[in-house]
């Protein structure tokens, strides 16, 4: 019984040693700032690094191998069912800390918790959990893959800060294949870096910058008194910076012309060295406010040798660009149907292409159609389950545009699809289409609006356009 303790307490300082060495290096400033400001009131202060150990040592039943049964612990009222800890420190509870066991080594990460500690939310809904599972699965891949001894696993956990440093900068998970990772660069734990951490690689060649403003339209148009219209504009900034040189430096303006919506909610990528102060609280400001920031918002950084983005935003721009009427009516196996679509003056009419769907659920395949349209043309999808309206690349001078018709379905089967709740006459209409060269807010960037520190002159390219969210809800639609 001696020796297995002793046994115990080897592994348990073997275990120790390691996590020790790991907590000391992986300690991220910027995610301690931004917790203190998430969490407020309920912030707890992560200890210094023998206090977390000891504290999460005790935790996993590590520590005082005589004592087996810890009230505190392992009461059959705090049975822990997930990985996730609670770690007792002199400020209050630590948490949530990941842990968990693998092959002699204890892997652990404290997610950044956005939203107030008290009372805990859920953890389905801290978006840090499963972004700190993809990194200790990295981390677990990365250190039991292919080792032979104790040499070879000692060289391994010493690669890990200059891995650590590519896969997570300034906290942030990117890359979660550590040994993708090494195969790109050669890790040296005395090398000492010259160009920032997310660079994995420097670019020889012509220099050049692309800046992509690409916005998506989500909306939802029910013609309901009681319901009311809902409409959002996210935009997201993509670069690719090929330029020579370790630690070239790219400043990209964003840009609102006088009648332009402010841009809000602005996430920016890690690279991004500093920010303005009008920028970061850019957010949930009322359209009608003067007090909203109309830009420029600059945004200086370090590029990445990757295609990357910048930022993304939100706005709430005055009205959607397409408004849609829809009304169905059903006839004994008959359905009557009436689309009328208008787009805003104030939008570019110029379309890489637009068209729009009416799915119908729950019934048999489409057996006739009589339609008349204004404008484009009417098509029914092969499965006999959808209709398509080619509207094309423009829409009429009058800007408004109509279909009217009458649908009649065979015997229904399984083949059909079918949706519990677009049964009856509630249904809708989803549009597909793209406008190059335009934004609905009106932000863009020229080559006056990126500026490159760097040696030679780089050729600048620019691109927008905008397209509807083609994730969740129908971009417009009215249920009857």
């Amino acid at each position: 019984m001696e020796d297995t303790d002793k046994m115990k307490c080897k592994k348990t300082e073997r275990l120790s040693s390691y996590l020790f060495n790991f907590c000391k290096i992986m300690r991220y400033p910027t995610v301690e700032k931004r917790a203190k400001a998430f969490n407020g009131a309920s912030y707890v202060t992560v200890p210094e690094d023998s206090v977390f150990l000891k504290a999460l040592l005790f935790e996993l039943k590590l520590t005082d191998p005589d004592k087996n049964f810890v009230e505190y612990r392992d009461s059959c009222s705090r049975i822990n069912k997930t990985s996730v800890y609670a770690l007792p420190t002199g400020g209050g509870d630590l948490w949530p800390v990941l842990a968990f066991q693998k092959s002699g080594f204890i892997y652990v990460c404290l997610p950044l918790v956005e939203q107030s500690l008290k009372p805990r939310p859920p953890l389905i809904s801290i978006s840090g959990i499963s972004q700190a599972f993809a990194l200790l699965s990295g981390l677990l891949v990365f250190i039991n893959s292919s080792q032979k001894n104790e040499a070879e696993m000692s060289a391994k956990v010493g690669q890990l800060p200059s891995l650590l440093m590519q896969a997570c900068p300034l906290g942030t998970p990117l890359d979660t294949d550590l040994n993708g990772l090494l195969d790109n660069i050669h890790v040296s734990t005395n090398h000492v870096q010259k160009q920032p951490v997310w660079r994995i690689s420097t670019y020889k060649g012509k220099p050049q910058v692309n800046v992509c403003i690409t916005e998506k339209v989500k909306s939802m148009q029910y013609d309901k008194r009681d319901v009311a219209d809902m409409w959002q504009v996210y935009g997201t900034v993509t670069c690719k910076c090929d330029l020579e040189g370790a630690t070239s430096n790219v400043t990209v303006s964003l840009n609102l012309p006088a009648n332009g919506s402010p841009l809000q909610d602005i996430l920016v990528h890690p690279c991004v060295t500093s920010l303005d102060s009008a920028v970061l609280t850019s957010c949930s400001v009322d359209v009608m406010d003067d007090s909203a920031f109309s830009g420029p918002y600059k945004l200086p950084f370090t590029p990445p040798s990757d295609l990357f983005n910048l930022c993304y935003y939100t706005s709430q721009v005055p009205l959607p660009p397409i408004l849609g009427f829809y009304q169905l009516k059903e006839e004994e196996l008959q359905l009557k149907l009436t689309v009328n679509l208008k787009l805003h003056e104030s939008v570019k009419n110029a379309f890489e292409y637009c068209e729009a769907r009416i799915p119908f659920f729950n019934r048999g395949p489409v057996a006739h159609l009589e339609y008349k349209v204004s404008y484009g043309q009417l098509d029914v999808s092969r499965e006999k389950s959808l209709l398509v309206w080619v509207i094309g690349q423009k829409f009429p001078k009058s800007l408004d545009i109509s279909l009217t018709g009458t649908v009649t379905f065979g015997s229904t089967s399984k083949e059909q699809p079918v949706d519990p709740i677009c049964s009856g006459s509630t249904a809708y209409v989803k549009l597909y289409f793209r406008i190059p060269d335009y934004t609905l807010t009106g932000c863009y960037a020229d080559q006056h609006s990126v500026q490159v520190f760097s040696s030679g002159k780089p050729k600048i390219s620019t691109c927008m356009g905008i397209k509807p969210d083609d994730k969740g809800f129908p971009p417009y639609a009215k249920a009857i």
